[in-house]
């Protein structure tokens, strides 16, 4: 079994070998999503998932802190001119309708007990 590190190139703590950070994965936390549906979601193994939970908690101030700073910074929002933008995009509305149907069935087969997300 290959060792799952978590390193900071600067962004924060993320899984080496990926662009995930911890922040990434507080979200789904928060909503009460388990390893399984998280690893599906962001295309992760569960044990990589379970890292970076563990990583979490054990620097939960510090890891909180700066999620705090994070979403301050997203309440901020973009530029008007930047949201025009990105709503304006032709691919936007088909992204958010994919994206939507996938988190859908994800959680349907989390609810269900499914061991093999995304899976028949």
């Amino acid at each position: 079994m290959q060792q799952i590190a978590i390193i900071d190139r600067g962004r924060g703590p993320e899984l080496a070998g990926t662009r995930i950070t911890v922040f990434d994965i507080i979200p789904y936390l928060e909503a009460g999503h388990g390893p399984t549906y998280i690893a599906a979601v962001l295309n992760l193994s569960t044990e990589e998932v379970k890292a970076l939970m563990q990583y979490i908690e054990d620097h939960k101030a510090e890891v909180m802190a700066e999620n705090q700073k994070i979403e301050e910074r997203i309440a901020r929002g973009n530029p008007p001119e930047i949201e025009a933008r990105l709503q304006d995009s032709p691919l936007h509305a088909l992204i958010q309708a994919r994206l939507a149907e996938r988190l859908r069935q994800l959680s349907q087969e989390e609810e269900n007990g499914s061991s093999t997300p995304g899976g028949p």
